[in-house]
């Protein structure tokens, strides 16, 4: 099946692009198509390269969230991205819906995170536990409704399904349509959405910051539309 990518921003040294809900980033073990693979043969095509199509993946999104990242097109930039990453000034904001209102409306959760890479889940663990890792987000309530609540996340560190973990763990309010992590009763695309991503252009040294709307079909998020389009302008 042939994807064209929704590229927000693009030049010689990056491309932007929307993420779509339930794509992975890179192959995996169900050879579906990944999100590499099509910018890659979309530039291939495009621009009508004989050879391959270098793309440096920086950063990642699990399958079923969507929202917006940024690929590097030389590995210089692919390097300097990467060091943004580990210093903590290549940012993400993420929206999300969860089941419930929490009884601090901002609050910064800090907690040790271990995955299980043969059921691919991840679970709280003890600090000093072999392969637990430090996760650290901040979250301020954006509007409560029909036990629902629509929160912005403030991602500090990037663990694997650490919002879904923490939000399920931590608030005991897991994000609507989240099944794995207690969420029975509610279908549709995970409510889980990267709406900001800011960084330093790895060549020119400009601030760069792109804002992109969540899908609103199939998600909870439509619930809160007019709120997020007031948010996100």
């Amino acid at each position: 099946m042939k994807i064209e990518p929704k590229i927000i921003y693009e030049d010689n040294h990056i491309i932007v692009v929307i993420k779509p809900h339930n794509i992975s980033v890179q192959e995996d073990d169900s050879k579906d198509i990944d999100m590499l693979t099509i910018i890659k043969e979309y530039i291939k095509e495009r621009d009508k390269k004989p050879g391959n199509v270098f793309l440096g993946l920086v950063h990642r999104l699990d399958r079923p969230t969507g929202g917006v990242m940024v690929f590097a097109k030389t590995s210089k930039s692919a390097s300097r991205l990467s060091r943004e990453l580990k210093d903590r000034t290549l940012h993400k904001k993420y929206l999300c819906v969860i089941n419930g209102k929490p009884q601090i409306s901002s609050n910064r959760l800090v907690t040790y995170l271990k995955k299980d890479s043969k059921t691919n889940t991840v679970k709280i663990a003890p600090k000093l536990e072999e392969g637990a890792k430090e996760a650290i987000l901040e979250y301020s309530v954006i509007k409560s409704r029909n036990n629902l609540s629509l929160l912005s996340v403030d991602l500090i560190t990037g663990r694997s399904h650490q919002i879904r973990v923490q939000m399920a763990s931590q608030l005991n309010a897991p994000i609507y349509a989240d099944f794995k992590y207690g969420d029975k009763t509610h279908k549709g695309n995970l409510a889980l959405w990267a709406y900001e991503l800011s960084f330093v252009h790895p060549t020119t040294k400009e601030n760069m910051r792109f804002s992109v709307m969540p899908d609103f079909e199939n998600s909870a998020f439509k619930f809160f539309k007019d709120d997020i389009e007031k948010m996100i302008k």
